[in-house]
């Protein structure tokens, strides 16, 4: 009978003497058939248990690097720090380094300095630029592993992405695009925060290819990149209402959707169908009095989650290679909202 612990452990789990475990794991005559089966499920039991007898009193140190708006920078330090006591007996303590319109080159400096400190892992949010590639790469030579964000950089050296499958949420927003405005007449505004995050690249590609497929005759407009931030997304819409009044639905990939939601407003389109990503506080405000139409989001706590365990099974502490599923995407509207969101 084949096992890794000691017959004091053994004769614990099982409420045997010692002396009764060793004529079992011996096959000595004399022992009966359901104290055998009292050893062997013992065994089996510890077996099960030792992942968390082995976690006790591990400690890991990462790091949550980010580039977004507050607004949701904010959501994934909240999110990371409800589930890290959700994780233990392994003891988790972060650092955060959270920027809004944070530039590849510091970015990257911020990733070489979280490499000279050391750390057991981070988890970025970043643009997909040589420069942020290049300090993935010498985070990996350190034996530093990194988990993406939201946004993948798969040509990377990156262990895991967590986060929903993109391009199927820019095609879950086109289904829904279509199906509010139905036969109504006008184009598509699209507006997203950066071109070089892959996963706002993604669901553009994938926004368009059903577009395209379930209603050829829109035409979609693409506004300059905003960051995210409400007065720069405000302003590019408004641009676009005075050159191209005929807009009846806008898709929000990256944010500033407040800002969309006053040049409406302000232009009297009414009627105008807007769908954006994440449910936050802004959003659920906005869905909560009608000016926009759907969120599209998932659950950040999941993805943290599933960060942190990729993380254990990189150093060990958990058997097995392992890889996150993609979240599944959800669809808020103002009736099925949870009843924390606008808090």
């Amino acid at each position: 009978m084949a096992h890794r612990f000691s017959l004091k452990e053994i004769a614990r789990q099982a409420g045997l003497s010692v002396a009764t475990v060793d004529r079992v794991l011996h096959e000595r005559p004399g022992v009966r058939r359901g104290t055998v089966g009292q050893v062997t499920r013992a065994i089996a039991e510890l077996d099960s248990q030792q992942t968390q007898l082995e976690l006790s009193g591990r400690s890991f140190v990462i790091d949550l690097v980010v580039d977004a708006p507050a607004r949701f920078s904010g959501a994934l330090r909240s999110a990371l720090e409800a589930e890290l006591p959700l994780l233990r007996p392994a003891a988790f303590r972060a650092r955060f380094h959270l920027r809004e319109r944070w530039g590849a080159v510091e970015c990257a400096r911020q990733l070489d300095a979280v490499a000279r400190r050391g750390s057991h892992g981070v988890l970025l949010k970043a643009v997909d630029s040589p420069e942020i590639a290049d300090a993935v790469e010498r985070l990996a030579a350190r034996g530093i592993p990194v988990v993406t964000v939201v946004t993948d950089l798969p040509s990377t050296a990156r262990i895991a992405y967590v986060g929903p499958e993109n391009r199927a949420a820019g095609s879950t927003a086109a289904y829904l695009m279509c199906s509010w405005l139905g036969e109504r007449p006008g184009d598509i505004a699209l507006t997203a925060s950066h071109d070089s995050f892959r996963g706002e690249e993604e669901r553009e590609m994938g926004f368009r290819a059903t577009m395209r497929a379930l209603a050829p005759g829109r035409r979609v407009h693409e506004l300059p990149d905003s960051d995210g931030i409400d007065a720069t997304a405000e302003c590019h819409l408004e641009d676009l209402y005075a050159r191209h009044a005929a807009i009846s639905g806008i898709y929000s990939i990256g944010g500033g959707n407040s800002g969309l939601a006053r040049a409406i407003e302000r232009n009297g389109i009414h009627g105008t169908v807007l769908l954006g990503h994440d449910l936050n506080q802004e959003n659920s405000l906005l869905l909560a009095r009608g000016s926009m139409q759907a969120v599209l989001g998932h659950n950040l706590r999941t993805d943290m989650h599933g960060a942190c365990r990729a993380l254990m099974h990189h150093h060990g502490a958990l058997p097995g290679a392992w890889e996150p599923e993609r979240s599944p995407i959800d669809i808020h509207t103002p009736y099925n909202m949870p009843a924390s969101s606008a808090r």
